[in-house]
This record gives structure tokens, sequence and C-alpha cells, in this order.
């Protein structure tokens, strides 16, 4: 009798267990469905056509909004464009998916050195050096390059209007 009320005790701790790690699942690999779509934008993005892969890439996301490549290359896109600030967004989506991406860290401090933001962009190439401390990493010499260009030089263009003055007879 002494045991009973330990065995149960035993069981129903076992059974709990067992159900918890039953009911965890590991995590599954991004749908193929946003991977097709996320190859086709990549060659639509590689032909120059940015609008029909904004398009594609931004359903790829939609249909798995774990696909970390496809906010990659959506903010590849942005950059293309010259909207450095909506890529900036697009990476930091990515990077909360995986913060060790490196590609996305480089995109970012990209993105962040023509925003001006170049102290933001030496903590990205900080963030690639130690991620690359093992191996050689291509994305820290780009960077690196960026940050020495440093942002654009963005000067205001005066226009003058031309106004046809009538001629006087």
């Amino acid at each position: 009798m002494r045991y009973t009320s330990v065995a149960v005790a035993a069981a129903l701790t076992l059974l709990t267990v067992g159900t918890a790690v039953q009911g965890q699942r590991g995590d599954p690999a991004v749908d193929a469905r946003s991977l097709a779509l996320l190859a086709k934008g990549k060659a639509l993005q590689a032909t120059g056509n940015l609008d029909a892969a904004t398009d594609v890439l931004e359903t790829a996301v939609t249909v798995d909004p774990r696909n970390r490549e496809a906010f990659v290359s959506l903010a590849e896109v942005a950059q293309t464009r010259g909207l450095p600030g909506k890529a900036i967004r697009l990476y930091r989506e990515a990077l909360s998916l995986d913060p060790n991406d490196v590609a996305a860290l480089r995109g970012q401090g990209e993105a962040l050195v023509a925003k001006g933001a170049v102290q933001r962009a030496k903590d990205n190439l900080a963030r690639i050096k130690t991620v690359c401390a093992k191996r050689a990493c291509p994305e820290v010499a780009a960077l690196s390059a960026s940050i020495a260009k440093g942002p654009p030089i963005v000067t205001a263009a005066a226009t003058i209007p031309t106004t046809t003055v009538p001629k006087k007879d």
C-alpha cells in the first residue's frame, strides 16, 4: 500500500512528460511552394524585372513567413530600387529568423551606410567578423568597402524654371 501512491505519482509523471515530448514538433522545413516562388522571384530579379520579382517574392513570404531567403531577396530588390529604409526593415525580418545570416548582415550594413548610419553598419561588421571567426567570409570585405566608401553625398538639385518670354515686335 505504501508503494501504490508513489507508483501512481511516477506513472502520472511519465505520462505527462511523454505527452509533452510527443506533442512538440521539430522545426519543419520551409514550404516547397514558397521555395519554388523564391526561385522564380530570383530569376525575375536577375532579368531586371523588379516589379514582377517583388510580387513573386512577397507571395513566397506570404506562403511561408519563415522563408528567410525570400526576405533577403526582397531587401536586395529594395536596395536596387534605391529604398534603403525598406531594405533595412526586410533584412531585420530575415535576421529575426536567423541572427547569424551573414548575407543579411552584410546587406543590412550596406543599406545602413546608404542611410548614413555608419556606426550601426560597423556593428553589423563586428557581428559578421564574430560569426566568421573560423572561416573566411567575402561579406567582411564587401561591407568594409561600403563603410570605407561612406554614405552617398546627396545635394539639393536646384532647378531653374525655364519660361518663355514673348517677344515684343
